[in-house]
């Protein structure tokens, strides 16, 4: 974790205090994400901007909330890019990394056509993270396996975790 990602992990908590499950859920994202992409051996700007997109990717369901009664990810991916831009205003300069960080937010739970390593391995760490808190049943974990999932750790970290739902695959 650099410098500037402690920062935002931070703020994002200060963002959602008080609210511990939404809190655990993106920083648990946020380690499955880093350890995914430390073993696919991103570079270390596509590595930064994967963590800080993990910790702020789900910043928009405050204002979905709000806005629309609802959470769902439709909402999240339209809400969320605008929120994140004021959070990370004076934390990074970089325009290039909070618009990409902005764009991965607004297509986090876009599982069409994913065509970028960042945005692959944002999927699968929240699905990881997904399926788990919402004690998945082996057929969704099944289905998340064979269409979800395309990078060689994220799926060594499926099966490993949930070894029983899918061991008539691994026979």
């Amino acid at each position: 974790m650099t410098e500037r990602t402690a920062q935002i992990a931070e703020k994002m908590i200060a963002y959602d205090e008080g609210d511990l499950r939404r809190i655990e859920h993106f920083m648990k994202v946020y380690g499955y994400a880093s350890a995914i992409g430390m073993l696919e051996k991103l570079d270390p700007v596509t590595q930064e901007l994967l963590e800080i997109a993990a910790l702020l990717h789900d910043i928009g369901i405050k204002v979905s909330e709000k806005k629309y009664h609802s959470s769902a990810g439709t909402y999240q991916e339209l809400e969320g890019p605008g929120e994140a831009r004021k959070l990370l205003e004076g934390i990074c300069p970089d325009s290039k990394i909070t618009d990409r960080v902005c764009w991965l937010i607004g297509h986090h739970h876009t599982y069409s056509n994913i065509q970028d390593i960042d945005h692959q391995i944002l999927v699968e760490a929240d699905f990881l993270v997904n399926l788990s808190e919402d004690h998945a049943s082996a057929k969704s974990i099944r289905h998340a396996l064979e269409h979800i999932f395309r990078t060689q750790s994220g799926i060594r970290f499926l099966k490993s975790m949930y070894q029983e739902a899918l061991s008539d695959l691994t026979n």
